[in-house]
């Protein structure tokens, strides 16, 4: 387990250094000048040409290039051209806003997607299948940023069940102790704090979730129905095992390898979603960072804040591979 890790660790390095490279020269294809639009319309020649030479921006894309790698592999990535404020700063004061809303995301995708896709395929061919399937179709086809205008216009703006923008609500002082809303209403016992947070998870989080939702449901039932037409498990059946025993231990358990893959990718893609996500909600995120990075043409932003998803991923993958042996000891990797 040990060197199937390291291995994965060490294949990392070529795949985010080729990922680095074509990142650097698509970002600098983007149509757009960054000094311009950090100056604006009314700059002058000579304002635009000294803030390309102070970014380097005259110089060879690979040179360029060049000086970009070696300021990541210092840890250093580099500066926001908007406010010169560091990127990695920004990000590690925003991610966690967009941790939590990818947690509540995840939550709600699979704790209504793995029940749901295994009814589904249960009683495969009933009105409740039909009903499922038709369901996890429509959630697929919602574009993430219509579904979260239309959560938003009914259930803050008309019903007012739901707060509108944010993670807390100005009024409530909250303890900032680690980024976390939640978390931080927690721990310092601010329950009111950590209440609030919560019900500003509820719509960005249903709306970010629905799709990861409507996909697991799907490989949920495919799996299953393949797993509940299995030799062994006819064999539990026979023997007068319990429902209930044969659904945890034989088809459950093994369904979930699929289902366990396609976790792990819908987490990655959370954060990709959040962008639209967080811009509706006003969800001071990452996303809505990233949102203003591309608007303005900010370069580092935009490098650093793929390649840290692309980290994150990467990780994420390696964590569904380990978790593999887990559930499934027949495929541990040595």
């Amino acid at each position: 387990m040990l060197r199937f890790t390291l291995r994965r660790l060490a294949l990392m390095v070529p795949l985010l250094a080729g990922l680095s490279l074509l990142l650097f020269v698509w970002v600098r294809a983007l149509p757009g000048d960054p000094a311009r639009a950090l100056l604006g319309q009314r700059a002058t020649d000579e304002s635009i040409a000294r803030v390309t030479e102070a970014y380097g921006f005259d110089q060879p894309v690979l040179q360029q290039y060049g000086t970009y790698m070696g300021s990541l592999l210092r840890g250093d990535f580099l500066s926001s051209i908007r406010d010169g404020r560091p990127v990695l700063e920004g990000f590690l004061e925003r991610f966690p806003a967009t941790i939590e809303l990818a947690l509540a995301a995840l939550l709600f995708a699979v704790v209504l997607g793995i029940p749901l896709g295994y009814l589904a395929a249960r009683y495969q061919g009933r009105w409740l299948d039909s009903v499922v399937v038709s369901g996890s179709l429509l959630g697929v086809t919602i574009p993430v940023f219509f579904l979260a205008i239309l959560l938003k216009l009914v259930f803050a703006n008309w019903l007012g069940i739901f707060p509108t923008v944010g993670r807390l609500d100005p009024r409530i002082d909250a303890t900032d102790v680690t980024g976390f809303a939640v978390l931080d209403g927690l721990l310092t016992r601010e329950f009111d704090a950590a209440w609030d947070a919560i019900m500003h998870l509820v719509l960005p989080g249903i709306a970010l979730g629905t799709i990861p939702l409507a996909i697991i449901v799907r490989i949920t039932r495919a799996s299953v129905a393949e797993v509940m037409h299995e030799d062994y498990v006819r064999t539990a059946e026979s023997k007068g095992l319990a429902r209930s025993v044969i659904s945890r231990r034989h088809v459950l358990r093994n369904a979930m390898l699929p289902v366990a893959t396609t976790i792990g990718l819908q987490t990655g893609l959370l954060f990709s979603g959040a962008v639209l996500t967080e811009t509706v909600f006003g969800f001071n995120g990452i996303g809505s960072y990233l949102f203003s990075a591309i608007s303005q043409r900010d370069y580092p932003v935009l490098q650093g804040y793929i390649i840290f998803i692309a980290i994150i991923y990467s990780l994420i993958n390696l964590a569904v591979d380990l978790l593999y042996g887990v559930i499934d000891p027949r495929v541990r990797v040595s």
